[in-house]
């Protein structure tokens, strides 16, 4: 790995020791249908059952940890669900106030989230624009301090945590898979991953309807994020000045997905697990039962990550039973 990149593997074990006893350590599962499906062993890492139900809460609670004196005005950010639960979680932990902006369109059960940590919402159109605009104007009236969903040093690290305990459960793996939305998860997953395993291949996961950083990895330029059309609600945002040049240099390719595959997915793990999974959380799965990722040889052993659970219960792909 380029040790010229802005984190780095000890940045992950430091937020390792930071984060024990205060983030769940998420078991690993596997099923021997979803094996037979896929041509091959599949390992996921379960962080729909993390605290505030997913990843996020690993490099919130890393970043948060680490603010001095300026956390004391309370701490803010943007987000469409899962990292604001994860600083408004943190915040109580630390004893300060959380001012969380959140698009007007997201889901119900993150939106209860936040206000079941003690988190203030406050809801914005759902553009980034519009998200950045707002945590502006909180920031100016608040002088809290602002926790960036991804684009954040000490947020990557704590991300990175997921695949080294992953990997230091399973073992050899040839391959790990997980989600891009803003690029944290999947840049702390590139830096354990490549670290531990060097021999391994690191792929990225999509859906067709917001597939800026396949497209960015393909051309080898940087390619925004405009007019994202999929049910994968926290993967609808571009990546950032920190995470694109790790995923440029770490990741292998990008696997796209169509949302009909994700709903299987997630059809797939409840009926294997009775495990609820958001859509960001199942795409990775979606990726590897797709034709181009089974197509390729060699690849005995994956892990994924699961990345969260949260969705709207009235808007399940299947029946709770």
């Amino acid at each position: 790995m380029n040790t010229m990149l802005p984190v780095n593997f000890s940045d992950v074990k430091d937020a390792s020791r930071r984060l024990e006893g205060v983030v769940l350590k998420t078991p690993v599962v596997n099923s021997p249908e979803i094996d037979r499906l896929a041509g091959r062993k599949i390992f996921m890492k379960c962080e729909n059952m993390q605290r505030i139900g997913a990843f996020k809460f690993r490099g919130a609670s890393n970043a948060v940890m680490l603010l001095g004196e300026e956390a004391e005005n309370g701490l803010c950010t943007h987000s469409s669900g899962n990292h604001g639960q994860a600083v408004a979680l943190a915040a109580k932990q630390r004893g300060v106030q959380a001012f969380i902006v959140m698009p007007n369109n997201a889901p119900k059960v993150k939106i209860d989230g936040v206000r079941s940590h003690g988190g203030e919402v406050v809801l914005c159109e759902p553009n980034l624009e519009a998200r950045i605009e707002a945590a502006n104007a909180v920031l100016e009236e608040t002088g809290a301090t602002f926790i960036h969903p991804f684009d954040n040093l000490n947020v990557i690290a704590g991300q990175g945590t997921a695949a080294k305990e992953m990997i230091e459960e399973c073992g050899k793996l040839d391959a790990v898979l997980c989600p891009i939305g803003g690029g944290g998860l999947m840049s702390g997953t590139s830096i354990s991953t490549r670290e531990l395993l060097p021999e391994a291949l690191v792929f990225g996961t999509e859906p067709y309807g917001a597939d800026d950083a396949a497209r960015s990895l393909e051309s080898g330029e940087f390619v925004p994020q405009t007019g994202p059309d999929t049910i994968c609600d926290g993967l609808l945002t571009s990546m950032g000045k920190i995470t694109w040049p790790i995923i440029r240099e770490n990741v292998e390719e990008i696997i796209r997905v169509s949302d009909e595959e994700v709903l299987e997915a997630m059809t797939l793990i409840y009926d294997n697990f009775e495990m609820i999974v958001e859509p960001s959380g199942a795409i990775s799965l979606a990726a590897i039962l797709n034709p181009r990722f089974k197509e390729m040889s060699g690849l005995e052993r994956v892990g994924i990550i699961l990345c969260g659970g949260n969705i709207d219960l009235e808007k399940l792909p299947f029946s709770i039973k």
